[in-house]
């Protein structure tokens, strides 16, 4: 009896010590320690890019799994993720603020050159970009474009007097294009809204993002011509320097020969309806297998 008495006490006396006791398990605790960490911050549109990458890597037999901080560099710097999505232009906004770059081309190679050193850049995404950009209605697109062509931006400048212009609140986009320093923009509390502004009339313009899926079919966005005047956002993987093999490296960079703006746009579109981001990147990956 005493030597059961005295076992009780050894085990509650180590429970006790635990620091975890009664604890419920977090994201990472029971993770495979061998799989590749894909992370991201927590918001819709960096788990959706997380859920492509994580796919891809799959796809092609390597452990991966998704997770999410509210610094993403700093978790790849750190080691506690392998790889994680980034757009070129607000990364190299982060690393160096003072760019001039605006091509895609361009921002990718200042992005490359500005990264911290134990950090590399894949493939960027030539057809795929979320950037920021102005919409109009069909008149004022013709009107701005002549009786042959509908209006880029670069006809911006000509028509800068009197613009009004609108945005949703907490999204940023360019004080200027060109020679045009635009006024400080309406905010409104969502794009609806926004978007309904414009076609009624009280705003000239207004800024939206290009992989917005709800840009309604009657405004016309204002195309970014050569050069251009808005910074680059084409969809990017970073990853850990000499962390991955070739075939992983691989398997990211071959995203870049699938994603284009149209299907994050309609992801994007899913995972507003409420369906899982990482479910949606699987099937998505799923009909434009890597590879081919």
């Amino acid at each position: 009896m005493r030597i059961g008495k005295l076992a009780a006490l050894l085990i509650a006396a180590v429970l006790a010590a635990s620091p975890c006791a009664g604890c419920s398990a977090g994201p990472g605790d029971h993770r495979d320690a061998s799989a590749l960490v894909v992370g991201s911050r927590n918001d819709p549109m960096s788990r959706l890019l997380a859920g492509v990458y994580l796919a891809a890597l799959r796809s092609y037999g390597f452990a991966a799994e998704a997770q999410t901080t509210d610094d993403p560099m700093a978790g790849l710097d750190s080691g506690a993720f392998t790889v994680t999505p980034a757009f070129t232009g607000q990364t190299l906004q982060i690393l160096q603020p003072g760019a001039t770059a605006t091509s895609d081309a361009q921002v990718y190679r200042a992005m490359v050159s500005a990264l911290p050193e134990g950090i590399a850049a894949g493939d960027y995404t030539t057809a795929a970009e979320d950037k920021p950009v102005l919409l109009v209605t069909q008149p004022t697109a013709k009107a701005w474009g002549g009786q042959d062509r509908s209006a880029d931006l670069s006809a911006l400048p000509k028509h800068c007097d009197g613009l009004v212009v609108g945005i949703v609140a907490g999204r940023p986009a360019p004080s200027a294009i060109g020679s045009c320093r635009l006024p400080t923009p309406r905010e409104f509390r969502d794009g609806t809204t926004m978007f309904a502004a414009i076609l009624a009339g009280q705003l000239t313009a207004g800024w939206t993002t290009t992989a917005d899926p709800a840009i309604p079919g009657d405004l016309v966005p204002l195309a970014d011509g050569k050069p251009a005047l808005i910074r680059a956002e084409n969809v990017v993987p970073l990853y850990r320097r000499n962390a991955l093999t070739d075939r992983q490296v691989l398997a990211i960079n071959e995203v870049a020969g699938v994603l284009d703006t149209a299907a994050l746009a309609d992801m994007r579109r899913q995972v507003a309806g409420g369906a899982d981001a990482v479910a949606v990147a699987g099937g998505w990956l799923g009909e434009h297998p890597l590879g081919r």
